[in-house]
């Protein structure tokens, strides 16, 4: 059991009774004593808890205990100790072990919690500090239970800020010795073994949107709270709010592709073809073990400007096709589907329009959970009918290739709807242009795809991981979708105030979860990753040699070579050598005295032992020629 002594300062005493008030469970208590059995706790208003009267009482004080109700989550025995000649009393507060019954207290003095607590003097002897401590985990209990048991989320974030501001109280100089040095939740460090890996990745991204002829921008890491609000749907609770001094108010980017809008609306670009890599900030539950952070990369292509139909859609699509193929991730397969088709398919199974997008992420949701679920979800939650639930069941089992949107085209209801018939029609399109460029197979047209983003209207989709194909990896690596994107053709015109539309499709490809991906493989096969690429230490096999290894090792900098020296005046020649091995350096490069009274460096290959001697004035050429540099 928890104890906690609380000091009450600047409570209003009444000369009779008097009144103090105190935090417990999940409201606070107005508790009053009249200094005899007449004593009596009475909840604060808006406490659904009943008062109970006062046990007996003593010369020490008044005991008393609260059968919780409805609005108290702890169970919470208080002890009052009214002090002589001062205008306030303490209180004890002992936060109970939840039961079916109420605790109830054992004659003057309160013997019983005595026992229970350890004793009321050491719970004095700990002081104001463990009280706020105390009262802080009880605050995080009932956001815990309030979220355990989904109740309203206005509520909910009530006392997610309560507790902050409980939290932020503890900050000062008594909380600093319980500071735990640590990484915020969802957040990591990279080591140098972790970011040569995550450099290998980015460059092959950035060489594939290049080859495409895709530009570069940057945006700002926060936004107006405005430029994000409404855009991401049920999503948008997991957007990152900042308080800023100045008055505006501010939050994290969520994602590059609104930024992406508003950069475009802002400057009046109408055509453009860009690639943006940067960080980005959810306030999700991250599961770190699968790739999911509260803050990561994103790495996004889009094309904006008129077009002709599904030409850029296919080119995004060949693009995930080239990344996932380059990375060598295994076996992958990339889900495509149309929003049109989706509300279509809503609407001729009965979803009212209102409800389109809140069913749209019930349906997003068929690549974590079964359709039991989802269904479950759909009716009890969302308030759809039973008979449009089964309908849209029946739908979205469907996926495959041109035969099955030749199927969809000819069905009956869906092909009476003008958004599915349009949706379909420009699919047949895109799965043309994908057959040129040869990619087809690892396409599905997949009726189950809905991606929960407000911003989509026309293709989307979503490249998953089939298998992973490791010898070295016992089981398969679960990391959901590996990169996803599509057609949002309306988002840019939410930001000109003319509402001008300016078409643009994209694709964003979910770096965090290959890097997870790829560092358990190196993990499992104890490959040896350089962390750095120099290509040559510049050595020296006898004492008093320093100034010529700096003279040296400049010279080669100079010429672009990447070169490193030991920072001692006489290292010893196998620590020299023994770094090389340990880095991964290829050439050592020598100087001796016969070296420099011959004009010449001794050339040592590290793998092999291999020793040259080259001329001085040769030895930039021949170190580039070794490494292959250019």
């Amino acid at each position: 059991m928890d104890v906690m002594q609380l000091q009450q300062d600047g409570a209003e005493l009444c000369s009779a009774c008097g009144v103090i008030c105190g935090a417990v469970g999940a409201g606070r208590l107005r508790i009053q004593g009249a200094g005899g059995n007449g004593s009596h706790l009475q909840p604060a208003e808006g406490c659904s808890s009943q008062p109970q009267p006062v046990g007996s009482t003593d010369s020490a004080g008044h005991w008393g205990r609260l059968r919780p109700g409805s609005g108290v989550r702890e169970r919470c025995v208080l002890y009052i100790k009214p002090e002589p000649n001062r205008s306030r009393s303490r209180v004890v507060l002992g936060a109970l072990r939840r039961g079916p019954a109420a605790m109830a207290m054992r004659g003057p003095g309160g013997a019983a919690l005595r026992r229970r607590s350890g004793g009321l003097a050491a719970a004095r002897r700990r002081g104001p500090a463990m009280a706020e401590d105390a009262a802080v985990r009880a605050q995080a209990e009932v956001v815990r239970r309030l979220k355990h048991d989904k109740a309203d989320p206005d509520e909910i974030a009530k006392e997610v800020a309560k507790l902050l501001e409980m939290k932020a109280q503890l900050g000062g100089d008594e909380g600093k010795h319980k500071f735990v040095l640590k990484t915020p939740k969802g957040t990591r460090d990279y080591s140098p073994k972790q970011m040569a890996i995550r450099e290998r990745v980015f460059n092959a991204i950035i060489s594939c949107f290049k080859r495409h002829g895709a530009e570069v921008i940057d945006t700002p890491v926060f936004e107006l709270k405005e430029t994000l609000t409404g855009k991401y749907g049920e999503d948008s609770k997991l957007i990152y709010d900042l308080k800023d001094q100045g008055g505006e108010l501010l939050s994290l980017r969520y994602d590059l592709t609104v930024p992406f809008a508003r950069y475009l609306a802002m400057n009046k670009i109408t055509n453009i073809k860009r690639y943006h890599i940067a960080k980005v900030y959810r306030r999700d539950n991250p599961a770190m073990t699968r790739g999911r952070y509260r803050e990561f990369y994103q790495c996004d292509f889009d094309i904006a400007g008129q077009f002709d139909p599904m030409i850029p859609d296919a080119e995004c699509l060949k693009i995930v096709h080239e990344i996932l193929s380059d990375l060598q991730l295994g076996d992958f397969l990339v889900k495509v589907n149309d929003r049109r088709i989706l509300d279509g398919m809503f609407a001729v199974c009965g979803v009212p329009d209102s409800k389109f997008r809140t069913i749209c992420s019930s349906v997003d949701k068929l690549d974590k959970v079964p359709w039991e679920e989802v269904r479950s979800e759909m009716v009890g939650e969302k308030g759809l009918s039973p008979e449009a639930a089964d309908h849209i069941g029946e739908y979205v089992q469907l996926h495959g290739g041109l035969e099955l949107i030749e199927q969809l085209l000819q069905d009956p209801k869906l092909s009476q709807n003008k958004l599915a018939k349009e949706g379909l029609g420009d699919m047949k399109l895109l799965f043309e242009y994908l057959t040129l460029f040869g990619i087809t197979g690892k396409i599905s047209f997949d009726l189950s795809l809905a991606r929960g983003l407000d911003y989509y209207t026309g293709v989307i989709f979503e490249a998953v991981l089939l298998q992973q194909e490791n010898e070295h990896v016992e089981e398969p690596v679960s990391v959901g979708s590996v990169a996803g994107g599509g057609r949002y053709d309306g988002l840019v015109g939410m930001f000109d105030p003319k509402g001008r539309k300016v078409p643009c499709v994209g694709v964003s490809i979910g770096i965090e979860r290959i890097f997870s991906i790829l560092e358990q493989r190196v993990e499992a096969s104890e490959e040896k990753i350089r962390t750095t690429e120099t290509q040559v230490l510049v050595a020296s096999a006898q004492k008093k040699l320093l100034e010529e290894r700096l003279k040296l090792i400049a010279e080669l900098w100079d010429a672009g070579i990447k070169a490193e020296v030991l920072y001692k005046k006489n290292p010893k020649l196998l620590n020299q050598l023994q770094y090389c091995e340990d880095t991964g350096i290829p050439l050592v490069a020598i100087v001796g005295e016969q070296e420099l009274k011959d004009g010449v460096v001794k050339l040592r290959v590290v793998a092999t032992r291999e020793e040259v001697n080259v001329r001085r004035e040769s030895l930039v050429e021949e170190i580039k020629m070794r490494t292959s540099c250019p």
